[in-house]
């Protein structure tokens, strides 16, 4: 009888092998993340638990530091992936395919949209603040990422600036805080301010227009003066 071959000649759709499961270790830290986003954004950092975090993502305790070695490393692991969710929708927007001045009302569009969607980045962007700034100080990933994030801004200004419908000597940083602050603050003070100002600022009519308030106040703002 012709001996069997060895399991190393065996070509690899040949080999006999259990079903494989590519990438565990990564699935397994992105549910310890998404867990983890859930923990702290409900919680913040200091009422965040670990042993919380490990059961919401039905895995080890021990795994957990494996992956992350201690509450603060997993926190700073937890900022680090919602900015950069963030940027990744930031940058699918291709706002080079758009002239300037569309482009720069689908970015405040965007802006918006993102902060409704996404609660738990303005809970932990609260956080990360009232921690003063711990986590992005020591990120070389969210270091550069805000980099480049501010490009984009730089990018649509200046293709503005070329075409004669922005005006010349816009900061883009200032111009950055602008968008997230006429987004942010209305979306993070709107229980307050609804009293103040006797209206209900969360209604799908009232959240339309104070979009297009905000779009119309940036592209106000940029525009260059009639010749």
């Amino acid at each position: 009888m012709k001996n069997a071959p060895d399991i190393a000649d065996v070509p690899e759709t040949e080999t006999p092998s259990a079903p494989r499961h590519p990438r565990r270790p990564d699935r397994s830290r992105n549910r310890i993340l998404e867990a983890a986003i859930l923990e702290f954004s409900e919680k913040g950092f200091a009422g965040g638990r670990v042993d919380e975090i490990a059961e919401r993502a039905e895995i080890g305790k021990r795994m957990l530091y494996h992956y992350f070695g201690n509450k603060e490393k997993l926190f700073l692991a937890v900022i680090e992936k919602v900015y950069l969710d963030l940027w990744a929708a930031e940058a699918a927007l291709e706002l080079d395919r758009l002239p300037p001045r569309e482009a720069l009302a689908e970015l405040v569009t965007f802006v918006w949209n993102y902060y409704l969607d996404h609660p738990e980045f303005i809970t932990l962007l609260n956080e990360e603040n009232l921690l003063k700034a711990q986590n992005f100080r020591h990120s070389r990933i969210l270091r550069e990422g805000a980099e480049h994030s501010q490009d984009l801004v730089e990018e649509v200004l200046a293709r503005g600036v070329a075409e004669g419908v922005f005006r010349p000597g816009i900061d883009p940083v200032q111009l950055s805080l602008t968008i997230t602050s006429v987004c942010y603050y209305y979306l993070t003070n709107h229980a307050t301010s609804s009293i103040v100002y006797g209206r209900r600022l969360m209604t799908k009519k009232a959240q339309a227009e104070r979009l297009a308030f905000n779009v119309e106040s940036i592209l106000t703002i940029v525009q260059a003066a009639p010749l």
